[in-house]
């Protein structure tokens, strides 16, 4: 039998996380002392394992306790388990497709500052200077509605100029 302690060193988990876990019932075969301290078996380290798994996969506490849940009932749940999974799997490859789409968009940004480092290019990425360069970045700093605003101000402003 195993301490909290010792099960954290075993799987890797902080001390915290297996006393968490035990308490939102993940790890159905916890025993306790006579004292009332948690103790893990070989069956528990193994379910704090599979727990630790799911959770660095992205699945929420509330996901894995259904697992848990299914998995106690037996082999009749692999059809749940197995769906359980699909969903998963489907929600973590949208979360690949969005960190995808971060990285893309983290290449170009240090691509930029590169080239601000190299004297190639202003910087354009300190939203205290965009007043300055708006005349060259108006498409990106600014929304439709302020840009149709600025227009209509500009409009105007030559429409008076124009009078005199």
């Amino acid at each position: 039998m195993y301490t909290v302690k010792e099960a954290a060193q075993i799987t890797g988990l902080t001390e915290h996380a297996v006393r968490f876990y035990t308490d939102k019932g993940l790890v159905p075969s916890v025993q306790r002392n006579q004292n009332n301290i948690r103790m893990f078996d070989e069956e528990s380290i193994n379910w704090l394992h599979g727990v630790k798994c799911l959770k660095q996969s992205g699945m929420p506490i509330g996901v894995i306790k259904m697992y848990v849940d299914f998995c106690l009932e037996g082999d009749s749940t692999i059809p749940q388990r197995y769906t359980l999974m699909m969903e998963h799997k489907k929600a973590a490859l949208v979360k690949l497709e969005e960190a995808k789409q971060h990285v893309a968009h983290l290449e170009q940004k240090t691509a930029l500052y590169q080239a601000i480092l190299e004297h190639r290019s202003p910087d354009t990425t300190n939203p205290g200077n965009w007043d300055k360069i708006q005349h060259m970045h108006s498409d990106v700093f600014y929304s439709p509605s302020v840009r149709k605003a600025r227009d209509l101000r500009e409009t105007q402003l030559l429409e008076e100029n124009t009078l005199f």
